[in-house]
């Protein structure tokens, strides 16, 4: 068994009373059963199929078996009308989220060869093999009774693209919880002072999301520095020249004091098993200390753009958002509203700091600055602009009673101007228009940063908030 393996639960539903009356029916629902296994199958997901539960005694013992498995998700295949009292035990015992897979086996009986049977008994077998949709009501019911959240999915077995989308969606959403379930997120320094929003209660991330919360010391960051070697330097620059766009007044010192902290940063990453970092320190006072933060946005670029996705002015909502869309193989990189172009009616969005490099449109600069973002600073920083084309924002939100909840947009990341100032920026068109998109986003009350990828995926992002138990919000 793999432990870093999304599990995924499968069983079937029948009732044991039909086997000796209906010649065939059993193997017939059996085979509808593996063909489901089969389509839930691909790289990085175990599915552990039961087979047909057809008796309350089997369904108890089928809620062991997923709990010894450790499934994340159970699939409830509707084979055909089952009591209700041969699926609560499984699902009850188990204590995952449950999909229900209303399939049919085709698109509608054959009522011209169904009539023409003149066997009462086989056509009674032959209409129970297509009849999946006779017990979700119940189902239904019972679940609600028992609080026991469900979703659904209806469609058939074999030729329906959408629903085989959906059911993947779902796998998706399941495996990107798995992941955020065994993340550890870095935190490093302290809050940028005076950002009330971003201000996150620890305890509240690791309940909603799982994971864990590793406290990191800026001066352990500082120490690993001084052990980098003039090799590892070296090399690490010729690592920024393949992967950047070093701009010519970008300092080769600049550009060794960046490595230099590069290589410290990856080793502090793997010691500490880091999947995702927020972090923000001044170094006031330290040398040491200002000296590695201030030489640390290429490292975090780097890092970022390999899946430890890091957010400055230790935004620990974002990187949770961040970590989301990166799980989900669209990026998802710190932005947050630049201003507003009311002639093209576009929202300019962007942030300092680090960038996430495989999502760029083109290869991503690297500039000196004397500061970033208007703030104190120096160093070396990224400029980028997202890939054209479809992007989803996504913000984790924090409610007014202090529960968390999943804010998306989608939009056009467009070609045009931006503003070039070391940053990461792009232009982004909203189907609400600039004005009402602002207004709309703003109204749900989400901290000022939030996270950007490429491509649509707010109907996965939703699914992962059912399977969470959060609130989710679709501005567009």
């Amino acid at each position: 068994m793999n432990d870093n393996a999304l599990r995924i639960g499968l069983f079937g539903i029948g009732l044991d009373s039909y086997w000796p009356q209906f010649k065939g029916l059993k193997s017939r629902l059996q085979g509808y059963l593996g063909r489901v296994a089969t389509r839930l199958k691909r790289p990085g997901v175990e599915v552990v199929n039961l087979g047909l539960i057809d008796t309350p005694e089997k369904a108890m013992d089928a809620g062991h078996q997923f709990r010894r498995a450790d499934v994340d998700l159970i699939f409830l295949h509707v084979t055909t009308y089952a009591l209700s009292s041969t699926v609560l035990p499984v699902v009850r015992r188990a204590k995952v989220p449950v999909i229900i897979l209303n399939l049919q086996p085709a698109a509608a009986i054959d009522y011209v060869r169904f009539n023409a049977m003149n066997d009462r008994t086989r056509m009674t077998g032959e209409w129970l093999a297509h009849c999946s949709a006779c017990s979700v009501p119940e189902l239904a019911n019972v679940f609600n009774r028992a609080r026991i959240p469900f979703h659904q999915v209806t469609g058939m077995i074999d030729d329906d693209p959408e629903c085989w989308r959906e059911v993947g969606e779902w796998v998706e959403a399941a495996r990107v919880a798995h992941i955020m379930e065994h993340n550890r997120m870095g935190v490093m320094g302290h809050y940028y002072c005076g950002m009330l929003d971003i201000y996150s209660d620890l305890t509240q991330q690791c309940a909603c999301f799982g994971g864990h919360v590793e406290i990191v010391e800026v001066d352990e960051l500082a120490a690993l520095r001084k052990d980098v070697r003039p090799t590892q330097i070296r090399s690490r620059v010729a690592e920024f020249r393949r992967v950047f766009d070093v701009q010519p007044d970008c300092p080769k010192p600049e550009l060794e004091r960046a490595a230099r902290t590069s290589v410290a940063l990856d080793r502090l990453a793997k010691e500490h098993a880091l999947g995702s970092l927020a972090y923000y320190y001044m170094g006031t006072g330290n040398p040491e200390n200002e000296d590695t933060i201030s030489s640390i946005i290429l490292g975090t670029s780097l890092l970022t753009g390999r899946g430890i996705p890091v957010a400055g002015e230790l935004e620990i909502k974002n990187v949770q958002a961040m970590k989301i869309l990166d799980s989900f193989g669209v990026g998802g990189s710190f932005t947050e509203y630049y201003a507003m172009d009311f002639h093209d009616d576009i929202v300019l969005m962007g942030h300092d700091g680090p960038g996430h490099i495989r999502i760029a449109e083109g290869k991503t600069k690297v500039r000196p600055l004397q500061v970033y973002h208007g703030k104190v600073g120096r160093g070396l920083s990224v400029e980028m602009s997202v890939k054209h084309g479809p992007v989803t924002l996504l913000s984790v939100a924090q409610t007014v009673d202090g529960r968390l909840k999943l804010l998306v947009a989608e939009a056009e990341s467009e070609a045009g101007p931006i503003l070039e100032i070391g940053n990461t920026n792009s232009r982004y068109r909203f189907s609400l228009g600039a004005r009402k998109f602002v207004e709309s986003w703003n109204a749900h009350g989400p901290a000022h940063h939030c996270a950007v990828g490429v491509g649509h995926v707010a109907p996965k992002i939703e699914k992962l908030g059912r399977l969470l138990g959060m609130e989710v919000a679709c501005v567009c």
